[in-house]
């Protein structure tokens, strides 16, 4: 692989992505970052082999950007980068609740820009990378998009206009199932298991159930009525999460974790 990579921004995310692509065949010598603070970048130059620049370097040398930043901060990057990046060059956006429109008003005219939404399980190889094409971008973006975030989980390709609705699923969906484990953790010490048995107990049933709805190609409802048995202990524990209304809490929790990524989305920081 020839083409040169810049990771703007290589938080956590942005490492992941690094880290991933030196995995998949990548030269280090062809990965360029950038990052605020010096210690930082000496980590990265130690840890993986990559080139620190700057913003205005990456944009001149890379093929490919990849803006890594917080959204509150891509409008700063964007006016820094945009007298040097050529119309050609493929940027893509992992800042969450930024459209595609946002960026390619302030790059030059032309610019392909792709929008991914990853969440924080590629920090494991386990993520999902939601991409959506903006206006200039073509087949070709995208299969590279992919090639870029496929090392670090999976990815799905989306009509931009859906993006809201996958950042409520996928981006924010690995906190709802910590909150489950939590929850779950607490009535099991409620019920007299220790703490850290609870913890083990939950979390091993959570990945074996994820590895089944995963491999076994079966509706989720078959594989739960696989462990409901007449008058047993699941449908007990079952009639009272719909007695208490969880499946419409979930809902209601999804449509407002959306309907605040189209706030973000349009400019409301508040």
């Amino acid at each position: 692989m020839t083409q040169k990579i810049a990771v703007l921004g290589a938080g956590k995310i942005g490492e992941a992505l690094l880290s991933g692509m030196i995995r998949a065949g990548w030269s280090p010598s062809d990965l360029l970052v950038t990052t605020r603070r010096p210690e930082r970048a000496e980590e990265l130059r130690t840890r993986h082999g990559v080139t620190v620049v700057t913003n205005a370097e990456a944009a001149k040398t890379a093929d490919t950007l990849i803006l890594a930043v917080k959204p509150q901060d891509m409008a700063a990057l964007l006016e820094e980068l945009a007298p040097h990046v050529p119309a050609d060059r493929l940027v893509i956006s992992a800042a969450a609740g930024i459209p595609t429109t946002f960026l390619e008003e302030r790059l030059p005219e032309s610019t392909p820009v792709v929008r991914v939404m990853p969440n924080t399980p590629v920090l494991v190889d386990e993520g999902m990378s939601v991409i959506s094409a903006g206006a200039h971008a073509d087949e070709a973006h995208l299969v590279r998009a992919e090639a870029i975030f496929k090392p670090v989980g999976k990815t799905l390709r989306v009509p931009e206009s859906q993006q809201d609705a996958a950042t409520a699923l996928s981006g924010s969906g690995p906190a709802y199932f910590y909150y489950l484990v939590e929850a779950m953790t607490d009535a099991g010490i409620l019920l007299g298991l220790p703490r850290d048995k609870a913890h083990d107990l939950i979390v091993q049933a959570a990945i074996g159930a994820s590895v089944m709805l995963r491999d076994s190609g079966e509706h989720p409802v078959k594989l739960r009525e696989a462990v409901t048995s007449p008058a047993g202990t699941t449908i007990s524990a079952i009639r009272e999460l719909e007695k208490h209304g969880v499946r419409a809490a979930l809902i209601a929790a999804l449509e407002a974790a959306r309907d605040r990524s189209r706030e973000l989305a349009s400019g409301d920081k508040s």
